[in-house]
């Protein structure tokens, strides 16, 4: 059984209704007293004493690292689902990117009782490939760089963004392999749009006296 001072993983009614996120037991009985981490809400709920531990390996900028989960064994789990992960280098947002059900099998849909590994990717803080090119549309000026930001934020095709030292106005979006909800693989009609956790790489334009002048044409 959980110690009334251990965390458990539970949907909390006022963040987070449909994603577990980590919890402080305050009670326990048919209906536990929690106390949700993010919010600090304080509510009821069922927790399920039977569960399975699972290794999660956790990719992030290009390094990966080893935690475990505790899931309900019939709980089904997917490549694309996201789940928060409380592990001893922090709290993550990760997307199951592959489920390991035997020593080198793999597959992309499986019940957690019969999962081995989760193969996951850090999606709470994404680093997103970009194509810079230069204001003034000379090509040996073009450049890459990587813009870390949260992986909700929204980049449009068409609009000028801003993130940290660099401004720029989006031009084309690749996307990653199997990014869900998108029509194409490829965004380069104006009021496309696309979370930076969906995107394998950005196209821009700096901004400067050529888009500026062009913007207000």
């Amino acid at each position: 059984m959980t110690e009334v001072s251990e965390r458990v993983g539970a949907t909390c009614p006022s963040c987070s209704p449909d994603v577990p996120t980590a919890h402080e037991v305050l009670a326990q009985g048919g209906q536990w007293t929690v106390r949700c981490g993010e919010c600090g809400h304080v509510h009821k709920t069922r927790i399920d004493d039977e569960l399975v531990e699972r290794d999660v390996v956790v990719s992030q900028d290009g390094e990966s690292f080893t935690a475990s989960v505790e899931v309900p064994p019939d709980e089904p789990l997917a490549e694309g689902d996201e789940f928060v992960l409380d592990a001893t280098e922090g709290v993550f947002t990760v997307r199951i990117t592959s489920l390991q059900v035997g020593t080198e099998e793999r597959t992309d849909a499986a019940a957690a009782g019969d999962v081995d590994t989760i193969w996951t990717r850090d999606v709470g803080n994404v680093a997103v490939p970009t194509t810079v090119h230069p204001a003034t549309g000379a090509r040996d000026e073009t450049r890459s760089v990587e813009l870390h930001v949260p992986g909700d934020e929204e980049f449009v095709v068409g609009e000028s963004h801003s993130v940290g030292d660099e401004e720029f106005e989006v031009e084309g979006i690749a996307l990653r392999d199997r990014a869900v909800g998108y029509e194409f693989d490829d965004l380069d009609h104006e009021g496309d749009v696309a979370t930076a956790k969906d995107i394998k790489r950005l196209y821009v334009r700096e901004a400067g006296p050529a888009l500026e002048a062009w913007s207000a044409w």
